[in-house]
């Protein structure tokens, strides 16, 4: 078995929770981590084969529009297992709009202003979004990840409150 990379193992503690297609898989990773860690529908269809060959799930039943379902098999689990105690390593934060605002300077004054309106309006959203989730969240480890989406939308906000309207 190879180590597993954090999309896999995103996607192995999401069947954690039971059999899930890949559309499924997507959805339940915006829900449930979206604000920090991004799983894109492609990197889905692209894992769960890796992941099938590799033994850590197996399908399941077949859906309605020829939808696949996917469970994760022991080894599967003790592979996220192992993954989850192994050394997390250096996170790397990647935000289209810290890279936007790095190249911001190519833009016009307007593009500039419509691309800090658009982030406020999006971060204000999450910062709703993560404070109904702490409200929420049912235990410790639940309501600590909710928090930190909270910090982390306000700390966009403060950063493009910094940012000079002209």
């Amino acid at each position: 078995m190879s180590e597993l990379n954090a999309t896999a193992a995103a996607l192995l503690g999401l069947l954690h929770d039971g059999p899930a297609t890949g559309g499924q898989l997507v959805a339940g990773a915006g829900e449930r981590f979206g604000a920090f860690f991004s799983v894109t529908r492609s990197q889905v269809y692209r894992e769960l084969p890796a992941l099938s060959k590799e033994g850590l799930v197996r399908l399941g039943k077949q859906g309605p529009r020829s939808s696949q379902q996917y469970l994760i098999t022991a080894a599967g689990k003790k592979a996220f297992k192992a993954w989850l105690t192994s050394e997390a390593g250096p996170d790397h934060l990647r935000s289209p709009l810290i890279l936007r605002l790095v190249h911001a300077g190519s833009l016009t004054a307007k593009q500039r202003q419509s691309l800090l309106e658009s982030a406020r309006t999006s971060y204000s959203q999450q910062l709703d979004e993560a404070r109904a989730a702490t409200k929420a969240a049912e235990g410790p480890y639940e309501k600590a990840v909710a928090e930190f989406a909270q910090a982390q939308a306000k700390a966009a906000l403060k950063l493009l409150d910094a940012i000079p309207a002209a």
